[in-house]
C-alpha cells in the first residue's frame, strides 16, 4: 500500500450517521412508473368500459339480465390486462445491477460489513477479490505494480471482457466485481446518482412491448370510440321513432324495448371479443413456448419475432459460450519442457480463464521442477515461472503473455520481428495469441517483477472463444427468412469479426465503434452497410438500435450483460440469455431459460402463427364493426325498430365469432409476415360487413311488405346475420383442413339447435317462420354467401 495513504481511518459512526440522515445514503428509488392503483385506473376506467358496463347496468335495471351477456368479455379483458402490466410492474421492481447483500467498509478505523443501503458518502470502501462494488468509488490506496494490485471486471457494465488494472485516483463503479488485489476507495456517488442506479432507473421506466397487432387494434379502437358518440345519438332518435316517438313510448312501455334496441345497436359495435381472442391466443403461445425453455415475460413479444427484420447480436453469451478455448501451438525454437510448462501454468490454482484451458491439452505433460512463480497481471500482460535445474533442461524461467509486451524489449532482431509479425497475422485473424518465451537467466519473484534477460520466444499459443453449436445453423435461418443479423460487442473489432467468419458471416473485418459517428443519420448510413462492430459502448449499443428504428427497421437485440440492458429495453423486442445479468433479464420480453440460441426459429414460427391467425380472426370481428354500425346508421335514420335483441347478437356472436375464433387463433399457420395487417384486415372486413347490411335490408323489406310479426322478423333477421357470417367464417377458414371444416359444420349445427330445443327458443326469443318469409331469408342468405365468395377471391388476387 502507499504509505501516503497508510493512516486512511474512514469515517467515525457519528460522521457516517448525520451523512445518511442528510440523504447521503446509497439508497436507490424504486418501482415502476405506474402504482398498482394506477394500473387499476388505468385498465378498468377506459371509454370502452364505460359504454359496456353502462349498458350492462341499463339493461340489468331494466330487468333484463338475459340480453347483459355481453359484459363477461370485457370484464375478462380487463382482467387479462391488470394482471399483464402487474407482472411486468413486479419484474421491474425486482430489477438491481447490484447483487451483493453487504459492504465492507472502514469506519473508526476497523473493518466491518454493514446493508449496502448504509454506505454513505465519502465512506472507505474495503474492496478485496470476488467483492461487488456497491457505490461508484475512487481509489486511494493500492499497490500499483505488485501482485495485490487491484483489477476489476467490468463486462456486465461496459461490455469489455478483460479486467481493467485501477490504480489511485482512478474510477471503480458500482457494479463491477474485483477480479483481484485489494484496496481502499473513497465512494463519490451513491443511491440514484451511481452509474449502476442509473441505469436500473432508466431501465425500470414501463413500457409495453410494440406490437403491430396490438397497436393496430387500439387504433381502431380509438376510431370506434370517435364514432360512437354520434351512433348513440342516431340509434337512440331511430328506436325512439320506431316505436311512435317520444310520448308514445312513455305512455305504452314501449320505450324500454327501444333503450334495449338502443344498447344492442352500440354494444355490437364495440369489437369487444377481439382484443380478449387476442390475449389468449398471445397466452397460450406463451405456454407453448415456455415449454422449449423460451420465458414470455410480456404477452405480445410472441409476435415480435414474427416482424422483425434487424436481428443485433451480442457476442458474448449469445454466439459464444463466453469461455475460452485452446487453439493451437506453434514451435518456434526446441527447447526441453516447454509442454509441460504450459500443462503447470494451465493447472495453477490462481489461473484465468485464458490459462485454464492449457490444462487439458498439457496437463499430461512432464514438467521442470518448478522453484518460483509470478501471477498474471493484466497491466503487466504476462505471467512467469522459474524451473531448477540445467537451462538445457528446462532449467530457468519460464514467461507467458501479449507477445507485444513479453517480446518488448528485443525489437530490432530480425527474428524477433518475425515472430510478432506472425502473432500479428494470428490475432488479425481473430485468434487470442500468445507467446511463451524462455531465458536461462533465473529472476526471482520481486515486489516489482521485470522481465529477465534474452529471453526468447519458443512457441506461440492461440485460443478462441467457443462458439455455440446451435449459432451457425440459427444464423442460417435467419438469412433464409430474409432478416439481417448485426454482431455487436465490446471486444476487440478483430476478434469480434473472427467470431462472426466462424458462424458463417461474411466479415473481411469488424468496424471499430470508437470511430462511428454521433450523428443518428450518419449512424442508420453505417449501420445499413456494416455489418459487425467491437469496442461498442453500451451508449452506443442504444444508439444503433435508435438508428436502426429511424430507417423503419424492427429491431431486435439479445445479450447477457448490464451493458445490453438499455439497448435491449429499447428494441422492438429484447430477448436474454440464461447466462444474462438480473437487470437484462428484467428488462427482455423474451429469455432463453436454457441459453439455446437454436430455440429462436421455434419463437418465429409461434409468432407468425399467431399474428397470421389474429390477423383471420380479426377479419371476424371487424365485418361484426361494420355491420353494426351500418345497420345502427341506416335503421336509425329510416326510424326502423333495431333487427335483434341483445341476447339474440349473443347467438350470432358466439357461434360465428367467439367460439370459432379461439380454435383459428390457435391452430398452426406457417405464413410468413407482411406489414399492413390493419389495411389487409379492413379491404375484408368492410365490404363484407356491407353485403351483411343489404342482406338485412332486403329482408326488412320483404319482411314489411308481408306483414311479418316483430319476433319473427327478429328471427328471421338472426338467422340471414347468422347464414352470411358464418359463410364469412367459411372462407377465413381455408384452406379446408378436416378439423376447420368440423368448427364450420358444428357452427351451423348449433344454430339449428337453438331453433330445436323449446327453452333454448324460448330463452333467446326465436321462432320457426312462415314459408313465405322462411324462402326470403333462404335467398337472401344464398346471395350473400354467393357475394362473400366473389369478394374472397378478389381480396385474395388483389390485397394479399
Amino acid at each position: 500500500m502507499d504509505e501516503v495513504d497508510v493512516e486512511q481511518t474512514g469515517l467515525t459512526s457519528e460522521e457516517a450517521a448525520l451523512r445518511f440522515e442528510a440523504g447521503q445514503g446509497n439508497v436507490s428509488s424504486d418501482g415502476s412508473t405506474r402504482s398498482l392503483w394506477q394500473i387499476l385506473l388505468a385498465n378498468v376506467f377506459t371509454l370502452f368500459n364505460a359504454i359496456v358496463f353502462a349498458g350492462f347496468g341499463i339493461l340489468f335495471a331494466l330487468g333484463r339480465w338475459q340480453d347483459a351477456l355481453f359484459a363477461f368479455p370485457a370484464l375478462f379483458n380487463t382482467v387479462i390486462g391488470v394482471v399483464q402490466e402487474f407482472n411486468a410492474k413486479r419484474t421491474l421492481d425486482r430489477l438491481a445491477v447490484l447483487n451483493a447483500p453487504t459492504a465492507r467498509v472502514r469506519r473508526d478505523g476497523t473493518d466491518a460489513e454493514i446493508p449496502l443501503q448504509q454506505v454513505v458518502l465519502g465512506d472507505l470502501l474495503v474492496l478485496h477479490t470476488g467483492d461487488q462494488v456497491t457505490a461508484d468509488a475512487r481509489v486511494v490506496q493500492t499497490d500499483e505494480h505488485g501482485p495485490s494490485g487491484l483489477e476489476v471486471d467490468e463486462s456486465l457494465l461496459t461490455g469489455e471482457s478483460d479486467a481493467i488494472r485501477k490504480r489511485r485516483d482512478d474510477e471503480v463503479l458500482s457494479g463491477s466485481s474485483v477480479v483481484s488485489g485489494t484496496a481502499l476507495a473513497e465512494v463519490v456517488r451513491v443511491g440514484d446518482d451511481s452509474y449502476a442506479a442509473k441505469l436500473t432507473n432508466e431501465a425500470r421506466r414501463f413500457s409495453l412491448v410494440q406490437s403491430e397487432l396490438r397497436g393496430s387494434i387500439n387504433r381502431l379502437l380509438k376510431w370506434i370510440a370517435w364514432a360512437l358518440g354520434p351512433m348513440i345519438l342516431i340509434v337512440a332518435y331511430g328506436q325512439i321513432q320506431s316505436h311512435g316517438g317520444w310520448e308514445r313510448t312513455l305512455e305504452t312501455g314501449e320505450w324500454r324495448e327501444a333503450v334495449v334496441g338502443a344498447v344492442a345497436a352500440v354494444i355490437a359495435m364495440v369489437p369487444l371479443g377481439l382484443v380478449l381472442v387476442t390475449s389468449i391466443a398471445f397466452a397460450v403461445s406463451a405456454v407453448q413456448l415456455s415449454r422449449q425453455n423460451v420465458l414470455i415475460q410480456e404477452l405480445p413479444a410472441v409476435e415480435g419475432l414474427a416482424r422483425v427484420d434487424v436481428l443485433c447480436l451480442d457476442k458474448t453469451g449469445t454466439l459464444t459460450t463466453g469461455k475460452m478455448g485452446f487453439g493451437e501451438t506453434i514451435e518456434l525454437r526446441e527447447v526441453a519442457g516447454w509442454r509441460g510448462i504450459l500443462g503447470r501454468i494451465g493447472s495453477a490454482p490462481d489461473a484465468n480463464l485464458t490459462a485454464q484451458c492449457l490444462a487439458e491439452p498439457f496437463g499430461g505433460e512432464q514438467a521442470p521442477r518448478i522453484t518460483g512463480e509470478i501471477p498474471f497481471d493484466s497491466a503487466r500482460k504476462w505471467s512467469a515461472v522459474i524451473a531448477g535445474g540445467p537451462a538445457e533442461q528446462g532449467g530457468g524461467t519460464w514467461v507467458f503473455g501479449a507477445p507485444e509486451f513479453v517480446l518488448a524489449d528485443a525489437h530490432g532482431d530480425a527474428g524477433i520481428e518475425s515472430v510478432l509479425q506472425q502473432a500479428g497475422e494470428l490475432a488479425e485473424a481473430g485468434k487470442r495469441t500468445l507467446v511463451l518465451a524462455h531465458s536461462a537467466v533465473i529472476d526471482g519473484p520481486a515486489e516489482h517483477p521485470e522481465l529477465p534477460a534474452g529471453l526468447v520466444p519458443v512457441a506461440l499459443v492461440t485460443f478462441h472463444e467457443r462458439v455455440r453449436e446451435d449459432a451457425a445453423q440459427t444464423l442460417a435461418y435467419f438469412r433464409e427468412q430474409g432478416v439481417e443479423v448485426r454482431v455487436i460487442s465490446g471486444d476487440d473489432p478483430r476478434t469480434v469479426a473472427a467470431v462472426a467468419r466462424e458462424v458463417g458471416f461474411d466479415a473481411p473485418r469488424g468496424y471499430d465503434a470508437r470511430t462511428l459517428p454521433e450523428d443518428q443519420d450518419a449512424l442508420a448510413e453505417v449501420l445499413e452497410t456494416e455489418r459487425v462492430f467491437g469496442r461498442v459502448t453500451p451508449q452506443q449499443k442504444r444508439a444503433m438500435v435508435h438508428a436502426l428504428q429511424s430507417r423503419g427497421h424492427v429491431v431486435a437485440m439479445t445479450g447477457d450483460g448490464v451493458n445490453d440492458a438499455l439497448a435491449i429495453k429499447d428494441s422492438d423486442l429484447g430477448i436474454a440469455m440464461d447466462s444474462a445479468a438480473q437487470a437484462t433479464k428484467a428488462v427482455a420480453r423474451l429469455v432463453l431459460l436454457d441459453g439455446r440460441f437454436d430455440r429462436m426459429p421455434g419463437v418465429v414460427a409461434e409468432g407468425r402463427r399467431v399474428i397470421a391467425n389474429i390477423e383471420r380472426v380479426s377479419m371476424l370481428f371487424l365485418t361484426k364493426t361494420t355491420y353494426a354500425f351500418a345497420i345502427g346508421i341506416i335503421f336509425g335514420l329510416l326510424a326502423w325498430a333495431f333487427p335483434f335483441l341483445p341476447r339474440q347478437l349473443s347467438i350470432t356472436d358466439g357461434l360465428t365469432i367467439g367460439i370459432p375464433a379461439f380454435f383459428l387463433a390457435l391452430m398452426p399457420n406457417a405464413s410468413r409476415y407482411r406489414s399492413g395487417f390493419l389495411r389487409r384486415s379492413l379491404t375484408f372486413a368492410i365490404p363484407a360487413g356491407l353485403v351483411v347490411t343489404a342482406g338485412l335490408i332486403a329482408l326488412r323489406i320483404v319482411g314489411h311488405d308481408i306483414g311479418a310479426t316483430v319476433v319473427q322478423m327478429q328471427s328471421a333477421s338472426t338467422l340471414v346475420l347468422a347464414g352470411i357470417a358464418l359463410w364469412v367464417l367459411a372462407v377465413l377458414a381455408r384452406p379446408v383442413t378436416a378439423f376447420r371444416a368440423a368448427v364450420v359444420v358444428a357452427m351451423y349445427a348449433g344454430l339449428a339447435l337453438i331453433w330445436c330445443i323449446p327453452i333454448v327458443a324460448t330463452f333467446f326469443r326465436v321462432e320457426f317462420l312462415p314459408a313465405p318469409l322462411a324462402i326470403a331469408v333462404l335467398v337472401v342468405s344464398l346471395v350473400g354467401m354467393v357475394v362473400i365468395e366473389a369478394l374472397r377471391f378478389w381480396h385474395r388476387r388483389r390485397v394479399e
